[in-house]
């Protein structure tokens, strides 16, 4: 494959501004996660019940909760958990999911009947979020059951996806070649057919991570997220609940925070495929 097969980063920004601006707030967020504790304003869990449920002002920019906590500093401090859950649910997912899906792929038969029709059938005859939250609901709460749980789940679509590549890239040519040489199943699945094949999957692992942030909130949400008084986007909307009329802010800015998070990895997931795949890039004329 030749240089001009790929479409470079600057074209393809001018091409799909969505994606530009899906960059950078994703940049935001990583940036709000890794130095929270100098960008925050306030102390995220410092009440202060003489200034609760303040609107939006000079010195708390994003107003008070409840308790009279600072919501941007909290706002700030949810992108870390947010992030981390997120980042780490897609690892786990994607690194179960190449596992199990080569090795059906690869060697079918049996093996391959049992992994898609018995093993992904089975997780997939279950909603994902109630796996996990009976699998917190078991555990209890915390980032690392948390991050468990979301993967019980968000594993299959990587191995079906990476099963069905498989099946497909075991046939071809170069595959043959490296077989008749001599070299081993391990050799070829790793040096010759993933990198063949990891394009889409890079796509999915970005759109999961947008699946992955939205199920921490709902966790969180729902209570089975990380404790408090840890501050998670979530939980914040769970607190603001009772607030909803006499006190929108507390509900607008962390329901803001992860409608831009998600909808800023739908964006990049969109721009990879048009990058990543010569076909998406004919039919809109680039």
């Amino acid at each position: 494959m030749n240089s001009s097969d790929y479409l470079p980063l600057s074209r393809l920004a001018t091409r799909n501004p969505l994606a530009s601006a899906g960059l950078l707030l994703i940049a935001i967020f990583v940036l709000c996660a890794l130095f929270a504790p100098w960008i925050s304003p306030h102390d995220p869990s410092q009440i202060d019940l003489p200034h609760r449920l303040q609107r939006p002002s000079s010195h708390h920019w994003f107003g008070t909760d409840e308790l009279g906590r600072d919501i941007l500093s909290r706002v700030i401090y949810g992108a870390r958990i947010s992030m981390v859950v997120g980042a780490s649910v897609v690892a786990l997912s994607l690194a179960a999911g190449l596992i199990i899906g080569s090795i059906a792929g690869y060697y079918g038969g049996g093996i391959d009947r049992f992994v898609n029709v018995v093993l992904m059938n089975a997780f997939l005859s279950f909603p994902g979020i109630l796996i996990a939250i009976a699998f917190v609901a078991f555990r209890g709460p915390g980032i690392f059951n948390l991050v468990l749980a979301l993967s019980l789940g968000g594993w299959v679509g990587y191995a079906r996806l990476v099963r069905a590549q498989v099946l497909a890239a075991r046939e071809q040519e170069y595959v043959e070649a490296e077989r008749a040489l001599g070299a081993g199943d391990i050799r070829i699945v790793t040096r010759h057919i993933l990198p063949n094949i990891i394009q889409p999957v890079i796509v999915q692992a970005a759109i999961g991570m947008a699946g992955a942030i939205l199920a921490e909130a709902t966790m969180s949400f729902l209570g089975l997220g990380v404790p408090p008084p840890t501050a998670s986007w979530g939980a914040m909307l769970n607190d603001s609940r009772a607030h909803l009329f006499d006190a929108a802010h507390l509900v607008i800015f962390p329901a803001v925070a992860v409608m831009l998070a998600v909808l800023s990895f739908n964006f990049i997931g969109d721009a990879l495929r048009d990058l990543l795949d010569p076909r998406s890039r004919i039919e809109v004329g680039i």
